[in-house]
């Protein structure tokens, strides 16, 4: 079988990221899907697979094609950064373990623009570790968002029941009102219609739109956004032959949207919270974070650095083998 080739992103050597690696490519599932590559630490990547008891063998490579024909007891590793033991402890970011986690993205997505690999999947990282080396982003969609040089692009989170897309993204709420127009509306159901087909056998993906405020505004009582944006922006979107409802209210529409067979194949939602509270209630283990719009196809687990469980070797897999099966799946529609 032709497994596309996944580059897969440490992420956060003080965190879960290299340890929920080691576990998802120990999986016979998950290596038959894919041909992995991680980019990373080697020392943090050994030191996960002594924690995690695993037979894997790491073997450092200098290109994806040197790791394409590896057979499947390695784990192939392309060195970016040669950390110190100081700046891998377990909950202890440092400003040079976060310009690592920067270079392992980045290189990544150099990777995926020039066809090296097929895709990549993303461990955790800690925002608050890039911005003090200096990477102001505020994470890992508006990156690589920049480094495609792509404007229209969309953060989806997504488990096998529910999948939402977000307006607005990591936005203090009460900046979230005045960035809902009709063009930022319309823009995310478009991304999210051509970047879920692929997920739905390439038909036209039903798509459910939410309102921002209680009861819809309540006919303009409890705001206008649902009349002055989100409406007309519905409304267009079904003039283009998009498969499109709404706005439906946020406190009763995911009710519904769980039941089977599911009536929508996702749902935009206007701010963080409000779409993904519901989706993490579903899908907390197996949920992934796909960025849509990208020329490149991206993954990513649906949960943070967890250093709680750092070290511990009892991180759950779950949504890392979910990311890198999903990546293998799209790029597989490519």
């Amino acid at each position: 079988m032709n497994r596309p080739q996944i580059a897969i992103t440490m992420g956060d050597p003080c965190g879960v990221g290299p340890e929920i690696i080691v576990a998802a490519l120990s999986d016979p599932a998950i290596r038959s899907a894919c041909k992995p590559l991680v980019l990373g630490d080697r020392r943090a990547m050994q030191r996960a697979l002594t924690v995690c008891n695993s037979p894997l063998e790491l073997i450092t490579v200098s290109s994806p094609a040197e790791a394409a024909d590896l057979p499947d007891s390695v784990i192939p590793l392309l060195e970016l950064s040669s950390l110190a033991n100081t700046d891998i402890d377990y909950g202890k970011p440092s400003e040079l373990s976060g310009d690592a986690v920067y270079r392992y993205i980045r290189r990544a997505a150099e990777l995926c623009l020039t066809g090296e690999v097929a895709a990549m999947a993303t461990a955790p990282i800690s925002k608050e570790a890039m911005h003090r080396a200096g990477h102001h982003y505020p994470g890992h969609t508006e990156l690589l968002a920049e480094l495609c040089r792509c404007d229209e692009f969309v953060m989806m989170l997504a488990g096998d029941v529910l999948r939402v897309a977000l307006v607005t993204i990591h936005e203090a709420l009460a900046h979230v009102p005045a960035l809902i127009s009709t063009e930022q509306v319309l823009k995310t159901i478009r991304v999210t219609a051509n970047g879920v087909a692929p997920l739905c056998g390439n038909r036209s993906p039903r798509i459910a739109v939410l309102a921002l405020n209680p009861h819809c505004g309540e006919g303009g009582m409890f705001g206008s956004e649902e009349a002055d944006a989100i409406i007309p922006a519905i409304t267009a979107a079904q003039s283009e032959g998009l498969d499109v409802a709404g706005p439906f209210s946020a406190d009763t529409f995911f009710h519904f949207a769980v039941q089977e067979p599911a009536p929508y194949d996702a749902v935009v939602a206007m701010y963080h919270d409000q779409g993904l509270i519901p989706l993490k209630m579903r899908h907390f283990d197996d949920g992934i974070n796909i960025t849509l719009g990208l020329p490149i196809i991206r993954t990513s687990v649906d949960h943070g650095t967890a250093y709680n469980l750092a070290g511990t070797g009892t991180a759950s897999a779950t949504s890392m083998k979910a990311s890198i099966r999903i990546a293998a799946k799209l790029a597989a529609t490519r």
